[in-house]
């Protein structure tokens, strides 16, 4: 069934509801992102743990004065969250979609906490965490769980 609005729009009535459109796939690419991010931030976060020479500077170097050790966990806890957030995407769970926004921004203010210990690296997680709350955010919705 077609009506047409006093705006000059159509809107359409489908058997099957709101369909996903193809920016569904960008929902789909943060998921993933989000266990990859995830996945790095727990390799970042060993390597702070048991390996705190590999860094370029020292503890006392870093924006937040406080050892390795502590950088570590925070790398590592957010790296765990990241990763259900990012199963929890691919799911369509709206609590996800609000869990990973929130733990993309952390990510991307805790590598710019961290960004002279190792340059590079946190740049290209900081790019990847502003990628993923640009999907999530304005795609999000497209993988809702229930699509009546």
């Amino acid at each position: 069934m077609t009506d047409t609005s006093h705006r000059g729009t159509v809107e359409t009535d489908s058997v099957y509801g709101d369909a996903p459109t193809a920016w569904a796939g960008w929902v789909i690419f943060a998921g993933v992102m989000m266990i990859m991010l995830g996945s790095f931030q727990i390799i970042e976060g060993l390597v702070a743990l048991f390996d705190d020479g590999f860094y370029a500077v020292g503890s006392n170097g870093l924006v937040v004065n406080v050892d390795y050790n502590t950088w570590g966990w925070a790398h590592t806890i957010i790296g765990v969250v990241a990763i259900g957030a990012g199963l929890g995407l691919l799911a369509g769970n709206l609590a996800a979609r609000i869990v990973g926004v929130g733990v993309a921004f952390l990510s991307a203010l805790v590598n710019l906490a961290f960004i002279s210990a190792y340059p590079i690296w946190s740049t290209i997680m900081i790019v990847i965490d502003v990628v993923v709350i640009f999907a999530i955010i304005v795609h999000g919705r497209e993988l809702k769980a229930d699509r009546r």
